[in-house]
């Protein structure tokens, strides 16, 4: 009888049409991960919210079809996953599940469906290389409140530097340069999702990571290589960690550069880049004659990142019932947000 595994993909989900937009906003600022006030307070502030902003995500979705396509390519990254773990873990009945943490399939449903597979093991595999408290630790923290069901569980809680992950991006970033004609005069940006910077001084590793992953990619690129790491998705009037795309997108413009821009922390195209990046952004560049713009691809079941993941879940088994990153990373002692800080398994 073979041994069955249970890997659990996480990711924050995307509303699947324009009636889910209004939920998914206030699942997204009911978390207390995103918003971090008393229940009292928070939810009448996530109605708010939501409200407040269901107008313009619906006039984003909308240029995407209406709907996030999150989940589909989540859903092919699963399916190349199953195929690449049946390859070299033949002796094992590994299946992958995938959590959302804003819209279906939810925790909870998953929880479920993972507790009817009845695995021996079960690998916890966020699809956020760079941890946060925001990302994988609200994740986390919804999934061991959610699932009472059997199997030896262990946690890659971070891949910032994995040869996996780093390669996909030097190697789709190669090949996007190519395709646009080489362009000499350009800066290459490695664009990752903001956050206030109040999180990051309470201890999230997240920025710290993020350089980290841009350093180790650009490490295999050309070494005359212009790049930068920016920050993109600013919202509301607290100060942000930066410096921003748009300002970086300006730069480049005011000293006669073009850019090419690469999602550094998204794994799947979403609305952060398939508006925000092809849309926004790109009309910012035509702006202020940062020309060319190249946007590079999120990393979707690209072979390399694929046997990456594989890897991390095959030395995941290895360490049975721990929390560990799965590249070998360490967060220094001033990253106190960091999982292996707060007395998980070694």
């Amino acid at each position: 009888m073979s041994r069955k595994l249970a890997v659990v993909l996480f990711n924050l989900g995307g509303p699947d049409g324009p009636r889910a937009v209004r939920p998914f906003l206030f699942n997204l600022f009911r978390d207390p991960a995103i918003i971090g006030l008393p229940a009292i307070a928070r939810y009448p502030l996530a109605a708010l919210i939501s409200t407040a902003r269901e107008k313009t995500a619906k006039a984003n979705y909308a240029i995407m079809g209406g709907g996030s396509p999150l989940l589909p390519e989540t859903e092919a990254q699963a399916k190349a996953l199953e195929a690449e773990l049946a390859r070299v873990l033949p002796e094992v009945e590994a299946r992958c599940f995938i959590a959302m943490r804003y819209w279906n399939p939810l925790t909870g449903e998953t929880a479920r469906r993972v507790k009817a597979f009845a695995p021996d093991d079960v690998v916890l595999l966020p699809l956020y290389p760079q941890f946060s408290t925001t990302t994988t630790g609200s994740s986390l923290k919804a999934w061991r409140e959610t699932y009472k069901g059997p199997g030896r569980e262990t946690t890659v809680c971070c891949y910032p530097t994995q040869d996996g992950l780093i390669e996909a991006h030097a190697q789709a970033i190669r090949e996007t340069w190519e395709k646009a004609g080489s362009p000499r005069n350009v800066r290459l940006l490695f664009s990752a999702h903001g956050l206030p910077e109040k999180v990051i001084l309470a201890g999230d590793p997240y920025q710290k990571q993020i350089e980290a992953t841009a350093a180790a990619v650009a490490a295999r690129l050309p070494a005359d290589l212009d790049w930068t790491v920016c920050y993109q998705s600013r919202v509301g009037p607290m100060k942000w960690i930066g410096p921003s795309t748009d300002e970086e997108i300006r730069r480049a413009g005011a000293e006669g550069k073009g850019v090419m821009v690469t999602p550094i922390a998204f794994v799947s195209e979403h609305v952060e880049t398939l508006v925000e990046l092809d849309h926004e952004y790109a009309e910012l560049a035509k702006e202020v004659g940062a020309a060319p713009y190249v946007r590079v691809p999120a990393l979707g079941p690209a072979p390399v990142f694929i046997d990456g993941l594989a890897k991390a879940v095959s030395q995941a088994l290895a360490r049975s019932g721990s929390t560990a990153p799965a590249c070998g990373w360490r967060c220094g002692a001033e990253w106190s947000k960091c999982p292996r800080k707060e007395g998980a398994a070694a």
